[in-house]
């Protein structure tokens, strides 16, 4: 029988890459337009009985000085704000670049926290990239070698507005996945990038993520944006769940809530973002 309580539910928007610019009529993108997507999207999930809401990236397309309109519309939302950076986010200049996961009210660019008795945990795909950083930084200097091995071998996804994560980072994740699951508790991971299905927006180390939430066994969902037009896969027990992105469309909203039970993850989409019922493996 289904289970009828949420362990928990929270709001999810991705994309909304605000810029007081002129539309890309070409990809359907209206900048401008997102500040009043947002408000009605936090109108809405204002009303709802939400643990957080959590914003997957790109809440800028670019200029630092696009962040503070966004941040005070923010303001009005009455749960926890969680928020993470996206490619777009470091479309700054270069002495804003270490400002923007501070900016964002974020503890650390990756980090993990407890909701529900589900371990919820931020990785940083952005970490090693030509964009969060600046020429001459040891990271900027890995992600043009990384971009070149994955142009040399022909990835989908060698593309300069992707990026991925240092070994920091990825022994940082395995062992909260590790700990998560000594301690009996099922996660969710989020982050800006597409891991799953393969597609050209996928963040550079993917396959490894992928294969490291089978091993891991306890990853119920992973949460992210990039791809504006959205997607979703399963791998192994892992759903991989790609939202809609706000900026496109004139007047069309995008955004969710996420109800997780102990059988199965409830999305209930808004405007174009689809509603789905996505069973666990028990």
């Amino acid at each position: 029988m289904p289970q009828d309580t949420p362990l928990i539910r929270f709001g999810v928007i991705a994309d909304p890459q605000y810029a007081d610019i002129e539309p890309w009529l070409e990809t359907d993108r209206y900048y401008r337009n997102s500040l009043a997507k947002l408000r009605d999207a936090i109108g809405v999930l204002n009303e709802e009985d939400l643990a957080f809401v959590v914003t997957l990236g790109d809440l800028i397309d670019r200029g630092a000085e696009s962040l503070a309109p966004v941040l005070e519309i923010y303001g009005a939302l009455r749960h926890e704000s969680v928020l993470l950076p996206g490619n777009h986010d470091f479309s700054v200049a270069p002495e804003h670049l270490g400002e923007v996961h501070r900016r964002l009210g974020m503890p650390a660019p990756w980090h993990e926290f407890l909701r529900g008795g589900i371990r919820f945990v931020i990785i940083d795909g952005s970490e090693v990239s030509l964009f969060s950083t600046p020429e001459g930084d040891p990271r900027h200097a890995l992600a043009v070698e990384r971009l070149r091995a994955l142009e040399q071998a022909g990835a989908i996804n060698a593309m300069p507005w992707n990026g991925g994560m240092s070994e920091e980072q990825h022994a940082w994740l395995e062992d909260a996945l590790a700990r998560a699951k000594v301690a009996g508790e099922p996660v969710v991971v989020m982050g800006h990038y597409p891991l799953y299905p393969e597609n050209q927006h996928n963040q550079w180390n993917c396959e490894r993520l992928v294969a490291l939430f089978d091993r891991s066994g306890n990853v119920l969902a992973y949460l992210n944006g990039h791809n504006h037009e959205g997607n979703l896969g399963r791998h192994g027990s892992t759903w991989y769940v790609n939202f809609k992105g706000m900026v496109d469309t004139e007047h069309d909203n995008t955004f969710a809530t996420v109800a997780i039970f102990a059988d199965r993850i409830e999305i209930t989409g808004h405007g174009r973002e689809e509603s789905r019922s996505l069973p666990l493996k028990p």
